[in-house]
């Protein structure tokens, strides 16, 4: 996302990030089960060779939700994505925003919407519930605050945004923002271990860390709506600078924008614990 255009920008810039909820699954019919993992020290004593037993005391997969940045409609929709919606810490800022681009017009909405899909597809071979806060890049929005809502009405185990930024071209790397000072107990520890994890697998992929934003690849944030209302362990990827020649040629490339979501979806696995 472009500084001054993107969720690098602080609260006062024309440029933010949201998107639409998925349809909530359909009602079962068999009694309402706890949806979360089952520590085997907690899970019930069942009788030996009981099938019905097993068959029932199921532990749900862990739920990601993965927010990619900004939405190919929001340029056509300046009323929409102008508005003020609540932003964390008192403040308010523009609903969403149109996100940058490389100098030849690749833009930010199509490179994190890219990606995020291939994230998903990763860590669903895993077995891992993924919710996407938007389904197409053809719409508009949905705004900062219901990104944020979102991964929190889902009880999300981890919230990963991903963008991209529109820094001077010479700047170049990754980054990634958590918020800071925490306003709850998610955004404190877990939040930070996200981000570190997520650092590790960047940088363990070949990744450059960020040489013009944040210290060491990590960039605490206070202005960043999407951070600030998360009630979830939650993260802001800014994967490289789509101004930098070296990083937009990357981000153009399906086998680039694969290597993103490798080591995305590798930072998630290792931060569930799940490898």
């Amino acid at each position: 996302m472009a500084v001054g255009a993107c969720s690098n920008a602080p609260e006062t810039s024309p440029n933010g990030h949201a998107d639409r909820p998925s349809s909530p699954p359909p009602a079962s019919s068999r009694p309402a089960q706890s949806t979360r993992p089952v520590p085997p020290s907690a899970a019930p004593t069942q009788p030996p060779n009981s099938a019905s037993a097993t068959a029932t005391t199921q532990a749900k997969k862990a739920v990601v939700v993965l927010d990619p940045g900004h939405n190919g409609g929001n340029a056509a929709a300046p009323e929409e994505i102008n508005r003020h919606v609540p932003a964390g810490r008192g403040r308010t800022k523009p609903c969403n925003t149109t996100g940058t681009a490389t100098n030849d017009g690749y833009p930010e909405h199509a490179f994190t919407f890219d990606v995020a899909k291939r994230v998903r597809r990763l860590l669903r071979q895993q077995g891992i519930e993924v919710v996407m806060t938007r389904q197409s890049d053809d719409g508009v929005g949905p705004c900062v605050d219901r990104r944020a809502d979102i991964g929190n009405r889902t009880r999300a185990d981890a919230v990963v945004s991903i963008h991209a930024d529109g820094a001077e071209g010479t700047a170049r790397g990754f980054h990634i923002a958590y918020s800071s000072p925490p306003l709850n107990a998610a955004q404190g520890k877990p939040s930070v271990r996200l981000a570190r994890t997520l650092r590790d697998a960047l940088r363990d992929a070949g990744f450059p860390l960020s040489t013009y934003l944040g210290s060491d690849g990590l960039a605490p944030r206070d202005d960043l709506a999407g951070l600030n209302l998360s009630k979830r362990p939650v993260v802001l990827v800014e994967c490289g600078n789509m101004r930098n020649p070296q990083e937009a040629a990357t981000m153009k490339q399906a086998a680039g924008r694969q290597k993103y979501a490798d080591a995305i979806a590798d930072g998630v696995l290792r931060y569930l614990g799940a490898r």
